[in-house]
């Protein structure tokens, strides 16, 4: 089976990274471990019921972090696929990845110190929270269909300016090697894009969708809610919070998009859609509004409005994608649009060869509409002998007016047609004007026209996105992983670790020096690691599954009791919960 990775366009490939499993230290290991532990547990009950299921079909295992190629495989059985990736990428990649059917999983850990929740992208969200109910065909349809939407929804600047913030917060919160005064900051900085932001994008309106549903989505009854949000299913402790009556839930509609949301916070509400069908039904709401649905007038609006990168469609098939900066209608009617640099033009989504950004990296404009000479048929339906019958002629000076009042006087040097549609036209030495305003001089160059009479859609991004590369999302300032060395005294503790996953194997293979083994690592970590909560619930969950009544082994479990009334607010991690939640499960 081909993996899904070596399958991708450049353009996807290049947010894409190898797994490199040996990253993964022992303790790692152990935090997964628990962390899966609590969520069959919690989940089973309050999970909906394709849950148990998927995790078992999604490549998951409870006592080791999976491989990426492992879920690949799994989840390839499903018509899906995984790749690895690091912390956020683009949010435009993120969204053509579930359009195209294929998981992208952060391959970061959480640390213990974050292992009730982390608000970068890690293995646990990814790989706990979505596979698991992917499976499910019902939802993975509407997973795809959703991200359909994303890929074409217009964006806007300030969201780019907020993706970029939340990106450095959650880089800067889960890396160990940060200071609180530089968390404090970028905390600072979230905010204050956050309150600048204006404009409620399609995006943002889309954003909330997949937010309330495949993030924080429940489904079933409003008295008898089941989970299947990512943002939830990697989360037990928000889970558990999410299924009592302080969280208000509500019936699941259209109406979610109108709610905002706080990724630092718990939510205050969430929607219960009746079943996994509902929520296709509701998108196809949202599907309708949309601006590359809806086309004409109010969707340039909505593009100038959002002061970034979209793409303006003709009827053709050919487009244009930038900065939409200006356009001149007669009552529904676009007549003229200009897009600021760089600019590329298309057909049916590919770059027209010649047309990208290195010919119109400082903008673009065109007319658009029929000709005074024919006015009963659309421009584009002329060959070229109606266009001689009109003076236009390719070598020579061609006049050509526009019903608008437009006109394009200049050398017609060429003219692109495609499956018998004129599409472009090429004119040396032009002119343009209107009355009396001038829209180009013979001194800026060529002058390239798209021919169309109509704008069917507008959407977000460049048509041809491997052609147009990125141009406005930068490359990010730090990673969520660490890049100092590990301490003599972590390296310590790693190597506890181990020799704890070993005796497990020793156990299973009926050593009898294992106990021994196991009393000796108790009484070390006691004296030497006491702080390390996890190792000694590991120690003391093995310790119980052997029966162990030994001194140390209560001198063990005192230690972790002491430890549930500890709270660490360096690292917003409730450690009495950690713990007090560990010991149910062994008991």
């Amino acid at each position: 089976m081909t993996r899904t990775i070596d399958k991708l366009p450049a353009s996807l490939r290049s947010y894409c990274s190898e797994h490199d499993y040996s990253k993964y230290t022992s303790r790692d290991q152990a935090a997964w471990r628990y962390i899966m532990r609590r969520s069959q547990d919690f989940f089973k009950k309050h999970a909906v019921a394709t849950y148990d299921a998927g995790f078992k079909k999604s490549g998951l295992q409870i006592d080791r972090i999976p491989h990426i190629d492992e879920i690949d495989k799994a989840l390839q059985e499903s018509g899906w696929g995984a790749v690895g990736v690091t912390g956020f990428i683009a949010p435009w990649a993120f969204i053509e990845f579930q359009a195209r059917k294929i998981l992208p999983i952060a391959t970061d850990m959480r640390t213990v110190d974050h292992i009730a929740y982390t608000p970068a992208p890690d293995i646990v969200h990814e790989a706990a929270g979505h596979a698991p109910i992917i499976p499910d065909q019902e939802y993975s349809d509407y997973l795809a269909y959703y991200a359909t939407l994303g890929t074409k929804a217009l964006y806007s600047k300030e969201d780019l300016m907020v993706y970029e913030a939340v990106r450095y917060l959650s880089d800067v919160k889960e890396n160990p090697d940060h200071k609180p005064d530089v968390i404090a900051r970028a905390e600072s900085r979230l905010k204050d894009v956050l309150k600048s932001t204006q404009f409620v994008s399609e995006q943002t309106l889309v954003a909330r969708m997949s937010w309330w549903t495949a993030e924080y989505g429940l489904a079933g009854t409003l008295k008898n809610p089941k989970i299947y949000g990512a943002g939830l299913l990697s989360s037990v402790g928000e889970s558990k919070l999410a299924m009592t009556d302080k969280v208000k839930k509500i019936p699941f509609s259209i109406d979610c998009i109108n709610y905002s949301y706080n990724i630092t916070e718990p939510q205050p509400q969430l929607f219960v859609a009746e079943d996994m069908h509902q929520l296709t039904s509701v998108l196809h709401e949202l599907d309708s509004i949309l601006a590359f649905k809806v086309g004409g007038v109010k969707s340039l609006q909505k593009l100038q409005d959002s002061r970034a990168i979209g793409t303006v469609c003709l009827e053709t098939g050919a487009s244009a994608s930038g900065i939409l900066s200006a356009f001149e209608t007669e009552g529904d009617r676009a007549e003229f649009f200009k897009l600021s640099g760089p600019v590329q033009l298309c057909y049916n989504g590919e770059q027209i060869s010649g047309h990208g950004l290195e010919r119109h990296g400082e903008g673009f404009s065109t007319p658009i509409g029929r000709l005074v000479g024919r006015p009963d048929r659309a421009m584009s339906t002329l060959d070229d002998a109606a266009l001689k019958g009109l003076g236009i002629e390719a070598g020579h000076v061609s006049h050509l007016k526009f019903l608008s009042g437009f006109e394009v006087k200049g050398i017609l040097k060429s003219v692109i047609r495609r499956d018998g549609k004129l599409l472009l036209m090429t004119f040396s030495d032009c002119i343009v004007t209107r009355g009396s305003t001038s829209y180009f001089e013979p001194s800026w160059g060529e002058f390239d026209m798209l021919i169309g009479e109509t704008i069917p859609s507008v959407f977000g991004g460049p048509a041809d996105r491997e052609s147009f590369g990125e141009h406005e999302i930068s490359e990010p300032e730090t990673s969520p992983a660490r890049s100092t060395p590990y301490s003599p005294f972590e390296k310590s503790v790693f190597d506890r670790y181990q020799k704890l996953r070993d005796l497990r194997t020793r156990f299973a293979k009926g050593d009898a020096q294992a106990l021994t083994a196991l009393q000796d690592l108790g009484e070390d970590t006691l004296k030497t690691a006491r702080d390390e909560w996890l190792l000694l619930l590991e120690i003391y969950e093995l310790g119980r599954e052997q029966k162990v009544e030994a001194e140390w082994m209560g001198r063990v479990k005192g230690q972790l009791k002491e430890k549930t009334y500890v709270h660490s607010p360096d690292t917003n991690s409730d450690i009495g919960e950690m713990v007090l939640e560990g010991l149910k499960l062994i008991h």
